[in-house]
């Protein structure tokens, strides 16, 4: 792992915990410790109003690693960019992917100061491959772009699979995020991968949109988007059968872990409700 020497002499930042945190709140909806009693109460509050939520965050991370598996076992790729990590929950996307090949490059983005603090324990990459942690914001793709971490650990002239999820319904239509993505996957190779999920109103929008009103309430920018404007972010992309497709009905054959499967499968009942979280993988010809 990339740490550099500021981020090392850094001084301790103030988490803010008496403030919920979209990550945070995200790590209570997959069960994690990481998280504080104003991101549990924030939480519930969107439990009340939104009883799948949780179905959705764990639906979201099911998707993540049958995604990551078809990137590293069929369509070959080695380097991952993955923006909006998030706090790390095993098995994270390194190791899915270095499992399939071990030399696979993962470098994690994300301005959360909690998961920079648990970066070093727990995004240890296979001895053969690498992977790299850094402190930026999805807003400023150019510093992402042009970082240490990417230009040390990547090489942009080879296919990267780009990995947005969860993140994405956290950009209002204010702050550009079609033309985010654009920038970004305009600084990749041909044959590169974006993949990527997105919260949707389209099967609940009352329950949906109460959601999100918690969420901006609490300072946190939140954004339901229909399926066509999800596959918007793919415009230009060839998708990946089934193309747009609910979390868990995306390529579940994928799935090798007996664990992951109540998050994977319409055979124990999950309904389009329950789930209600567009997810694609789409490759840049």
């Amino acid at each position: 792992m990339i740490l550099n020497e500021s981020e090392q002499r850094r001084s301790p930042v103030d988490l803010r915990t008496d403030m919920p945190h979209s990550a945070r709140m995200y790590d209570y909806f997959l069960g994690g410790k990481d998280n504080f009693p104003a991101d549990r109460e924030a939480a519930e509050q969107v439990l009340d109003e939104f009883p799948q939520a949780r179905t959705v965050a764990l639906s979201n991370r099911a998707f993540l690693r049958r995604a990551t598996r078809f990137l590293a076992a069929e369509a070959g790729i080695r380097q991952f960019l993955d923006i909006g990590t998030g706090i790390p929950t095993s098995p994270n996307l390194h190791e899915v992917a270095q499992k399939i090949a071990p030399e696979t490059r993962v470098v994690y983005v994300d301005n959360n100061p909690i998961v920079l603090a648990h970066a070093r324990a727990l995004l240890t990459s296979d001895p053969e491959g690498r992977t790299a942690y850094l402190d930026a914001d999805l807003l400023d793709p150019a510093t992402i772009l042009n970082s240490e971490e990417v230009m040390g650990t990547l090489d942009l002239t080879r296919p990267v699979g780009l990995s947005l999820i969860a993140v994405l319904h956290f950009l209002p239509d204010d702050t550009d995020p079609y033309g985010l993505v654009v920038k970004l996957l305009d600084a990749l190779a041909p044959g590169s991968y974006l993949t990527a999920t997105h919260a949707t109103a389209d099967f609940a929008r009352e329950q949906a949109d109460q959601a999100a009103e918690i969420y901006r309430a609490r300072g946190i920018p939140a954004q339901a988007r229909s399926r066509a404007e999800v596959e918007f972010f793919f415009d230009g992309l060839d998708l990946v059968a089934p193309g747009i497709a609910l979390a868990h009905r995306w390529r579940p054959d994928l799935t090798d872990d007996v664990a992951e499967r109540p998050a994977d499968g319409a055979d124990i009942g999950l309904t389009d409700v329950d789930v209600s979280c567009w997810a694609a993988v789409g490759w840049k010809p």
